[in-house]
């Protein structure tokens, strides 16, 4: 095992006195292996970004001129948080969201909660009762 020891301990990271800025490492563990290289920088620059609310009003425009991202790149990459419930959008804001909990994701429709993925996962498999291969032998 590898003895940790401060590098700098003058250095030593603490939350910012202004602004907000910090990153769960949930994040890499549990998200890093499924994002784009592009959704990971709009994350990271998001969550840097945010005020202590996660909340931040970049323009596309500005975001994809600061990652030096084509738009629809941008789009793309935003599209992948948003399909992994790590931020909400809706102009002018986006908001960089807490992570969400093991096996719980949020409903597709806005402010409706969350839902067990077991619930999910029964809703997409369950077919409508008037379905005829329902009846089939």
């Amino acid at each position: 095992m590898i003895r940790k020891r401060l590098l700098v301990p003058q250095r030593l990271r603490r939350p910012p006195a202004t602004g907000w800025s910090w990153l769960d490492r949930r994040f890499l563990r549990e998200h890093g292996d499924y994002l784009s290289r592009e959704a990971m920088l709009l994350y990271l620059f998001l969550a840097a970004v945010a005020d202590r609310h996660g909340l931040s009003f970049y323009s596309d425009p500005t975001l994809a001129s600061r990652l030096r991202l084509s738009a629809p790149v941008l789009v793309q990459a935003r599209q992948e948080l948003l399909d992994r419930d790590l931020i909400a959008h809706q102009l002018p804001l986006v908001q960089v969201l807490s992570l969400p909990a093991p096996g719980v994701s949020r409903r597709p429709e806005p402010g409706q909660g969350l839902m067990l993925l077991g619930d999910v996962l029964r809703q997409a498999t369950a077919a409508p009762a008037s379905d005829p291969r329902r009846n089939a032998p």
